[in-house]
């Protein structure tokens, strides 16, 4: 059997900071292949605490968060599936218009638009984010899309801005949305 590729997409949001340890590692453990690409914010974050040696180290991928140059080869293997976690709003909204600004977002806007590999995503967001006049047609266009989202009351209950310091995200959630997204065996 092969192992399954993730290709994991990091945003600068809460959480960020437990990746390696919630999530890329247990992955790893359930047998998948973790290629790993940081948005900008997001690779000054994990760079400041040191994470980013330290996911290249378990993974044995290089951490991205630039574009390659022309006729480079990407470092990272074709993916099974694509989950962008944690994802801000302003994630969430560059993904529903087809926003790919940075080297994080290309490769998840480019599967979104052929529909395949299927592409996994939890908003890490806030009540008032949620309030955002366009936020529910987001929302709405990413699941026309066919994106898997993780989003609800029942896996992340909405909170007012600043009002959840230190609160877990769903981990148990996220890595079974992305296990149920590629069957085994693929």
């Amino acid at each position: 059997m092969t192992r399954r590729v993730l290709g994991l997409v990091c945003a600068a949001a809460g959480g960020v900071e437990e990746i390696r340890e919630r999530l890329i590692e247990p992955m790893i453990s359930d047998g998948w292949t973790i290629a790993v690409t940081l948005t900008p914010t997001a690779a000054t974050w994990l760079e400041a605490i040191g994470e980013v040696d330290k996911i290249a180290a378990v993974t044995g991928l290089p951490v991205r968060s630039t574009p390659r140059l022309p006729g480079e080869r990407s470092p990272h293997p074709e993916v099974d599936c694509y989950a962008v976690i944690p994802a801000t709003a302003n994630t969430v909204a560059k993904l529903a218009l087809g926003l790919a600004d940075n080297q994080a977002l290309t490769a998840v806007c480019e599967a979104i638009g052929r529909r395949q590999p299927p592409v996994v995503v939890f908003p890490r967001i806030n009540a008032a984010h949620a309030g955002q006049p366009n936020w529910h047609s987001h929302i709405q266009a990413l699941s026309a899309a066919g994106v898997h989202l993780i989003y609800g009351d029942d896996v992340w209950p909405l909170h007012t801005p600043r009002g959840a310091p230190g609160r877990q995200l769903p981990w148990p959630a996220i890595r079974t949305r992305i296990q149920d997204a590629v069957p085994a065996g693929m």
